[in-house]
């Protein structure tokens, strides 16, 4: 169903949760007539929970969908006739899960009714309870598997003999959560999951709340005293404020600042951190006159000023008509439009082109008010505003009584409260050790080995056996991938190559002198004895190599970098300079890798997967960290 859907419907953005309503009907030719009804029953049952909530961006809303509708028209598979919403959530994700909550109340209060949730991610239920999903469970078996029915979440497993996930049946899946729910129900594990993400609705509503006196024009407050929700398209308007909404600022048209009243406003601790964080300094000119920094008031008139510049923005865009090209609105759905391919490479005003461009802007105009725009909440601030009747002696005497401002400390939080939160997310902090059988001797050898290894097109594999000596594979041949590597001893051409030798020819021919080794003999396997070498000119000057060595010394010299590595516990008694290590590369190595399994949390990382292939598991203790 996802990626059948209308073109026309998903270009908005990113961030967007949609919902299907199925009820059991047996409809005749009153399909609309029936889905409005339940639509104004749901409603009823919602307000309850919605009443005093706040959306980010859209509402909560459904329309009904048959197989006449616009929005059902160009889907390959007709689903049968249902309750359809979208919203787009932005920035706040509880959105998102308030919506889950809000349905799965619904499924409970209607049990004939099966609902399916998805978002951008697919079926994101199931990311939830991701430990807990059966063996078959992936994202391309579970589209269209699950959905809620009587306050459960179903999922519906693939028959053995269904091989095409293609010919999935939406009305199939529905017939079988109604036929057989005690098979289809989801395990308890994840429910319980699910139940965990909401089960802190409907009271968490108001600790997700926050509120606090501002200063703003009179008709900004009578505005938020009818409507509460229009806080948030106000500040959405100021935060993505561009060089003409700035005009509109300038001007204060509707909102005037010298009619400024003190009152309470309430927003989701999102807006207010979005609210507060935005950095603006008005114009004096304009008539602002803020307290200073240190003032107790300045923050009420902050927020103030930016409050009503956002609704100023709005309804500088409110007499725009919906698809003009003064609609930043169309402006934007049109780009999208394009980059999603809707007009197909066509070119511009073709009559093709106008024709799929005349579509648009009818459901651009249609639609719009169940979507997200400046444009159309711009109108609605209009005719509030013109319909208002407010009294400036009312609001005066209302400032005595206004209730205290929460604290707003949750803007910023502790290390300790950090950990907290960590350890409530993750589990409490663990020790590693290794296992009993593990030998840190043979842990470097083998850490040694794997770094040794040479890695090919499909990335590094530790070697199986000491004995295999890994060969890169040929180039550019694609026959052979997913297959074993290639080793020396299953070839029938066996190199003779001496690495020491090479290594040494390639320094002396860096550090321009004669090569040392006598194994890498000049004479017969290079023309390198016809150049003539000045051996004083050589050794009178220190090669360009040489000082940049030096001068790297003397830089880390000056350092602490030193500090930071396990040295030998004995430095004094060596006797073979060229055989002494000062650092125990080892153990630096081992504790670099443990160091780096720690900071995985107990999740997949590079060091785990390293290690898996040498036989070292590492076992988890909770303690403290530092045993």
């Amino acid at each position: 169903m996802a990626k059948n859907r209308n073109v026309l419907e998903l270009v908005h953005g990113d961030d967007f949760v949609e919902y299907f309503i199925f009820p059991k009907y047996n409809f005749n030719n009153n399909e609309i007539e029936l889905l409005n009804c339940l639509i104004s029953n749901v409603n009823t049952f919602l307000e309850k929970y919605i009443r005093d909530y706040i959306w980010h961006r859209d509402q909560f809303n459904l329309i009904a969908k048959n197989a006449n509708t616009l929005l059902n028209s160009n889907l390959e598979e007709m689903i049968p006739p249902h309750l359809y919403g979208i919203t787009y959530y932005g920035d706040n994700i509880e959105d998102e899960w308030f919506i889950v909550f809000l349905l799965n109340q619904l499924s409970k209060e209607f049990e004939e009714l099966v609902i399916r949730i998805i978002d951008n991610d697919g079926e994101f239920l199931l990311i939830e309870a991701a430990n807990y999903l059966p063996e078959w469970a992936n994202p391309e078996t579970c589209s269209k598997r699950v959905y809620l029915n009587k306050g459960c979440l179903h999922i519906v497993a693939p028959e053995m003999d269904d091989d095409n996930e293609e010919t999935i049946s939406v009305e199939n899946v529905i017939n079988e959560i109604r036929k057989n729910p005690s098979v289809t129900v989801a395990s308890r594990s994840i429910q319980a999951c699910i139940t965990k993400r909401i089960q802190g609705y409907p009271s968490s509503i108001k600790q997700n709340q926050h509120q606090t006196s501002v200063y703003v024009p009179i008709a900004v407050a009578s505005i938020l005293r009818v409507n509460p929700q229009l806080v948030s398209p106000a500040i959405q308007a100021f935060c993505n404020r561009d060089q003409i909404d700035m005009k509109a600022c300038r001007a204060m048209k509707y909102f005037p600042p010298e009619t400024r009243v003190l009152t309470s406003v309430r927003f989701t601790k999102c807006l207010y951190a979005m609210l507060i964080n935005s950095k603006y300094q008005p114009e004096r000119k304009t008539g602002w006159n803020l307290p200073p920094p240190s003032s107790k008031m300045f923050k009420a008139y902050n927020l103030g000023v930016k409050l009503a510049c956002g609704f100023e923005i709005l309804l500088s865009q409110a007499k725009i008509i919906a698809g003009n090209e003064n609609d930043k609105d169309w402006k934007a759905y049109q780009q999208k439009l394009q980059e999603k391919g809707y007009f197909k490479g066509l070119l511009e005003h073709s009559k093709e082109y106008n024709q799929l461009l005349n579509k648009a802007k009818e459901y651009y105009a249609h639609y719009k008010e169940s979507h997200f725009t400046n444009t159309s909440i711009g109108q609605e601030l209009l005719k509030l505003l013109q319909s208002l009747d407010y009294n400036p002696e009312e609001f005066k005497k209302a400032e005595a009584n206004l209730p205290g401002d929460d604290d707003d400390s949750w803007l910023n939080i502790s290390p300790h409260e950090l950990d907290k939160i960590l350890e409530e997310q993750y589990g409490s902090e663990r020790t590693l050790i290794l296992n009993g059988e593990t030998n840190p001797t043979q842990f470097t050898e083998n850490l040694t080995t794997f770094l040794n290894h040479v890695s090919g097109l499909e990335g590094a594999e530790f070697p199986q056996k000491e004995t295999d000596i890994p060969v890169r594979p040929p180039r550019g041949n694609k026959g052979n991938k997913g297959k074993k590597p290639i080793y020396l001893e299953e070839t029938a051409a066996k190199v003779n190559f001496d690495p020491s030798s090479f290594a040494c020819a390639v320094q002396n021919i860096l550090n321009f002198a004669i090569p040392e080794d006598d194994s890498w003999d000049f004479d017969n396997d290079s023309d390198m004895s016809d150049y003539d070498m000045d051996e004083n000119g050589t050794n009178g000057e220190l090669n360009k190599m040489q000082e940049l060595m030096d001068a790297m010394d003397k830089e880390l010299a000056k350092t602490t970098i030193g500090k930071s590595f396990l040295k030998q516990e004995d430095a004094e008694g060596f006797e073979d300079i060229e055989t002494f290590k000062p650092v125990n590369i080892d153990m630096n190595a081992l504790k670099n890798i443990l160091e780096s399994y720690k900071s995985q949390l107990g999740e997949a990382g590079p060091s785990s997967n390293m290690l898996g292939p040498m036989g070292i598991h590492l076992n988890e203790t909770k303690g403290d960290s530092s045993s």
